[in-house]
């Protein structure tokens, strides 16, 4: 079966801020002008329009504990199940501030993406990467991570060893043999019973809806009347339910790297196999006329050799320097990685040049990037956790295999690179609780403009679903990034970022349709 809801999804705008720490524009853009609507702030709770069975929760107090350097953390207390609200235990949400250091013009909420990446960590391990100069001077920058993740009530399945095992371990039985997909459902099983034995019963409410009023949530206790948001990759299908939910109060929205919550698990995974596969040619082109690659001859007669490489991994995978070995499967792990980013690229040339030789230490630390591990064994953050709870509870399970062959011959016709490892048993058939997710266009009547971003060339949220979401919008804005890697604002284009910054400060609306080139 294809990989549901894609393979790419999960670290998202985490990993290429984790590659760019490693690694130590265009203007004269028209704009349509809107009359500015005010920002109405108050340091007090905004619990106008609250339902009284939750208005205990939208008028608790906080207090505010610096927690490093400029930044100051806080806690909020969040109903469990939002449809019964005060039943059971109250989950937390863990909440990171960067104050305005010039003119403070409210609050603006963070989403990096996953589902399960920490909108903590990203906002106070990355804040000039997260936003821009100007965003920083005048809004407190709020990093949160949603319910399940990190430092809020989580997600919790394996221990370090076992995780080690989940993500890396070999599989001893012949690829796309019934043993195969036996040991994998197997493996499956296994993960997700640890998940509902570890979470502490959280596991049937870990959905982006209820997420989205979490947000809601966040956004009256920090005393905002209207939600000003940033949400890249994933982070924009959470903006857009927000939207959907919360109309009248979604004033100034912009989605990055669009999702198309439109679209079934079955065509995320095509999608972005073919996604992956167009970043994976840019790059081969781009590494053919640089020094140091070790491809040559064309395009298609270097893929050729790279396919021929991951054949010869998926016959004998590469042993690691400790002890680990590098299978087929996380060595297209580490390709996926490195992919997100241009920036990131001269790694997988050195990746690919070390695993000619041999030699498996830069695709492993490529993946264990986008697994988020450490080289101690250790994993930073329960994102894999995370990332397999939302979206088993996003997105129904599908048994249709006249689509899934239709998908599959899609994928080895455009894909071809990819197209042997992007198949296996579906992890959410055998997950605790049945999804509860709609796959459904989005239009959020009522809202104010939703500006999204999308770009030409990214392999994890193809532009055509920026296209489409902007579409579904009624006040849709589709700013476009000419370019490669994922997500399109602060990547060094001025012309995306005067869009997103003139919008989110002054509600200067652009062009629907901008191409930023």
């Amino acid at each position: 079966m294809i990989h549901r809801a894609g393979r790419g999804l999960r670290r998202t705008i985490a990993v290429i801020a984790g590659l760019a720490v490693a690694s130590l524009a265009l203007s004269g853009c028209l704009y349509a002008q809107i009359p500015d609507a005010p920002f109405s702030i108050t340091r007090e709770p905004d619990t106008s329009g609250v339902a009284p069975e939750l208005l205990s929760y939208y008028s608790q107090e906080i207090s505010w504990e610096q927690c490093g350097g400029a930044f100051d953390c806080t806690e909020i207390a969040a109903p469990r199940d939002w449809d019964a609200p005060g039943e059971g235990d109250d989950i937390t949400l863990s909440v990171v501030r960067h104050q305005a250091t010039g003119e403070f013009r409210g609050s603006l909420l963070i989403n990096p993406g996953g589902p399960g990446a920490s909108g903590h960590d990203f906002v106070a391990g990355s804040l000039e990467f997260a936003v821009g100069t100007k965003l920083i001077e005048s809004f407190d920058v709020i990093g949160f991570d949603p319910r399940g993740v990190g430092r809020s009530s989580a997600v919790a399945c394996l221990d370090p060893e076992a995780m080690d095992e989940y993500n890396y371990g070999v599989v001893e039985a012949p690829r796309d043999t019934p043993e195969w997909e036996a040991a994998l459902a197997e493996r499956n099983r296994d993960f997700a019973d640890a998940c509902e034995a570890n979470s502490d019963g959280i596991l049937p409410y870990i959905t982006t809806v209820n997420s989205a009023r979490d947000m809601d949530l966040i956004r009256g206790v920090l005393g905002d009347k209207t939600m000003n948001y940033l949400g890249y990759s994933y982070g924009t299908f959470l903006g857009a339910t927000y939207a959907k939910l919360y109309p009248d109060r979604a004033q100034r929205l912009v989605l990055d790297g669009a999702i198309d919550p439109a679209v079934p698990g079955l065509d995320v995974g095509t999608t972005q196999a073919v996604g992956f596969e167009s970043a994976l040619r840019a790059y081969m082109q781009g590494c053919l006329s640089s020094d140091g690659c070790p491809f040559n001859g064309t395009v298609d007669e270097a893929l050729n050799d790279l396919r021929a490489l991951l054949a010869s991994v998926a016959r004998t995978p590469l042993e690691n320097s400790d002890g680990r070995s590098l299978t087929v499967d996380t060595m297209v792990t580490g390709v996926i990685s490195a992919l997100y980013s241009e920036a990131s690229w001269s790694y997988l040339t050195q990746g690919l040049t070390a695993a000619l030789q041999g030699d498996a230490s830069v695709m492993m630390a490529l993946a264990d990037s986008y697994n988020g591990r450490d080289p101690d064994g250790t994993y930073i953050d329960n994102s894999a956790e995370a990332f397999r709870a939302y979206n088993c509870m996003d997105y129904p399970v599908e048994d249709d295999q006249a689509a899934e062959d239709a998908a599959m011959r899609t994928i080895e016709k455009k894909a071809p690179t990819f197209a042997p490892y992007w198949q296996g048993p579906d992890p959410c058939e055998v997950w605790p609780y049945p999804a509860v997710g709609v796959r459904e266009e989005i239009a959020a009547s009522g809202s104010g403009p939703i500006v999204v971003v999308g770009t030409t060339n990214d392999p994890a949220t193809p532009y055509a679903w920026s296209e489409s979401l902007a579409e579904q919008l009624e006040e849709g804005v589709l700013v476009t990034r000419v370019g490669e890697g994922h997500t399109g604002y602060n990547k060094g284009n001025g012309c995306v970022d005067d869009a997103v910054e003139g919008f989110l400060l002054q509600g200067t609306v652009p062009e629907d349709g901008l191409r930023c080139e």
